[in-house]
């Protein structure tokens, strides 16, 4: 599979004439849950060639590339700079991108800046916003009465621990599921229960509709409760426009070259600076 997905990302590369920067994992597979059949779901950062962002017409160039789903092949991307935009919004599914466990492509240096950066940049309370709606609306989708859509638990149990992780401000939420659990479920009991669940996803069982877990179902029912009373107000990062502006300049630079670029004088930016032009 690993070649199956680098040979559609040097399709992408040819077809859209970008530079795919960075490839990973997302989803259940980066998780750490996956079962057998579950979906590849790839997810990438590229660069489009200088030119295209020197255009009047910027707000309508399409900033997304996305394929059909084929044979459990699910691929789509972002633009460097839309990156970077939801990038300086706290985009939590970016962060889990970034923090995969599962990498395909990492090329330059664009994706480990991002990572040097995030700290600087991230805002606890839009990612508690994010978690805290996502577990609300799945829990009253799926897990409600005493017969409920099994395999949703992970996709109330991950947001649940994500919101206790930044309650207890331990930065920025880990993309692997196991790391949730060890770093913020403290009972040996509800830890064995998550567990045997994992177990049951990895292999494949079927985890459709089936009854509710007791000691699943009461630790989300209180937490969520809980939650709902909670002032999430934090500190909130602040990342300056410059630097990022900076970094897209430097990925500029970096992947297609000081010559590429319109009225680039010839040396690269220092981190921090804004791109080069002659005056």
């Amino acid at each position: 599979m690993r070649e199956r997905v680098l040979e559609t990302l040097t399709t992408i590369e040819a077809e859209h004439r970008v530079k795919v920067l960075y490839a990973c994992e997302s989803g259940s597979r980066a998780w750490g849950f996956a079962s057998a059949d579950s979906d590849y779901d790839v997810r990438f950062l590229y660069l489009q060639r200088p030119e295209w962002y020197l255009s009047i017409w910027m707000d309508r160039h399409r900033d997304v590339i996305e394929l059909p789903i084929d044979n459990s092949l699910d691929v789509s991307g972002w633009d460097l700079r839309k990156a970077l935009q939801l990038f300086r919004k706290t985009n939590p599914p970016l962060l889990e991108w970034l923090g995969s466990p599962i990498i395909y492509l990492e090329r330059y240096s664009v994706a480990q800046q991002m990572r040097e950066l995030a700290p600087l940049c991230y805002s606890p309370i839009a990612c508690l916003y994010h978690y805290y709606k996502m577990a609300k609306g799945n829990y009253r989708d799926y897990l409600k009465g005493n017969t409920v859509w099994v395999k949703k638990y992970f996709y109330v149990l991950r947001p649940v621990l994500a919101v206790i992780w930044l309650e207890r401000d331990m930065g920025v939420v880990p993309t692997p599921f196991r790391e949730l659990v060890e770093g913020v479920v403290e009972s040996e009991a509800l830890k064995e229960a998550i567990g045997q669940l994992v177990d049951k996803k990895r292999a494949g069982q079927e985890l459709d509709r089936g009854p509710r877990d007791p000691l699943i179902s009461e630790f989300l029912e209180r937490e969520l409760a809980r939650m709902e009373k909670v002032d999430f107000e934090k500190r909130v990062g602040a990342c300056a426009m410059d630097e990022l502006d900076a970094l897209f300049c430097w990925a500029l630079e970096e992947v297609w070259g000081t010559a590429a670029i319109p009225g680039a004088h010839g040396d690269k930016p220092e981190k921090g600076e804004p791109c080069s032009t002659t005056s």
